[in-house]
């Protein structure tokens, strides 16, 4: 007997832990969410994408026996103990069509990371019900097409950690309220990406308070006035990217300090100098203080004179581009301690003589 009760509790206790081991479905609410969110769309990858490997992410989302537990979807992500919708990665997934506030997308309210990008959303607004999944810390809405004023309730995502709007030709403006409003209120933003945003406006001095600020896209912004001093705050930075605006007066040698950043693009910028030591347009020795550079851009920037001896110490760089800053003399021979690199841009140079050093 006493066998039995034996294999009894063994089996009890097998469904138990079997039981607990598994990963709860999907809530219904949340399903019915992601099906009628995926029916609002058409599906038309050649306009839809720029990315030629890109699929139907929804294709096979549906109701079918095996297939109705959406935590199981392409795409998504559920928390394993709640069961509840936690990540949507729905990036170049060919959804063609608009997106408005009735979308059942904001029903998904335990979002914690969210990626439509690389969609086209036919110039809709960022519609302000975007406020509901406030326990976002990741949203990408680059490359979809969005257009008009980015709403205010973007604001209210204080959890974010990570905003990229990039890449929605200018269609997209951040004015009122503007980027000052938006670095108070996400103070914990450790990615910033607002590439082709229209800002208007000089670069506010609380941007620079983002002390876990490590890559920062503000190109082609209209960006104006000059670049803070405070910006040799940020030493966290490993991607700066200002290309592109009208900025006026110096670049402040505090930059030259940030000794983690990788990737540096001052390209298509109205300096007077990057150097206030310097005679007017002339390059700073001190970008050679910039060891960990692998990307360095300050084509058809608005300097002159021959690079500095100190570029050799850029030991790490694999692309360099100088095309169209008036350099004058010969092609420096300290290129050649470059051994890491393997592009380099310096046409438009008409100045320039002597053999291309390798």
């Amino acid at each position: 007997m006493s066998f039995f009760i034996f294999l009894y509790f063994s089996f009890m206790l097998f469904l138990f832990h079997y039981a607990s081991s598994r990963q709860p479905l999907c809530h219904d609410g949340e399903r019915s969410a992601l099906l009628r969110f995926k029916e609002s769309f058409s599906i038309d990858c050649k306009s839809a994408s720029f990315d030629p490997s890109t699929y139907s992410k929804t294709e096979h989302w549906n109701l079918e026996e095996d297939m109705s537990d959406c935590c199981s979807w392409d795409g998504v992500e559920c928390n394993e103990g709640t069961g509840y919708v936690i990540k949507l990665d729905l990036s170049s997934s060919c959804l063609y069509g608009h997106i408005n506030s009735t979308s059942t997308l904001f029903n998904l309210v335990h979002l914690q990371w969210l990626s439509l990008a690389d969609n086209y959303f036919n110039q809709s607004k960022i519609p302000c019900e975007m406020k509901n999944l406030s326990k976002l810390s990741h949203l990408n809405l680059s490359n979809s097409y969005f257009s008009g004023q980015i709403p205010s309730e973007i604001l209210e995502l204080s959890k974010l950690e990570s905003l990229d709007l990039s890449g929605n030709l200018n269609w997209l403006e951040l004015q009122q309220p503007g980027l000052e409003s938006l670095v108070q209120k996400l103070t914990n933003l450790r990615v910033l990406n607002l590439h082709k945003v229209n800002i208007s406006s000089s670069l506010p001095y609380v941007l620079t308070d983002l002390s876990s600020l490590n890559f920062l896209s503000l190109a082609n912004c209209n960006l104006k006035g000059t670049i803070l001093w405070s910006f040799g705050n940020l030493n966290n930075l490993t991607h700066l990217d200002l290309s592109g605006n009208n900025f006026q007066g110096t670049i402040p040698s505090s930059l030259y300090n940030l000794a983690n950043l990788a990737y540096l693009d001052l390209s298509y910028c109205n300096f007077s100098s990057l150097d206030p030591d310097s005679s007017l347009g002339k390059l700073p020795a001190s970008l050679g203080n910039l060891g960990s550079l692998e990307k360095l851009d300050l084509g058809f920037g608005d300097f002159s004179g021959q690079v500095p001896s100190s570029f050799s110490h850029l030991t790490k760089v694999k692309y360099l581009d100088l095309s169209g800053i008036h350099l004058v003399g010969d092609i420096p021979s300290c290129l050649m301690n470059l051994s890491q690199l393997s592009e380099l841009y310096m046409c438009c140079n008409d100045q320039l003589t002597g053999p291309i050093p390798y």
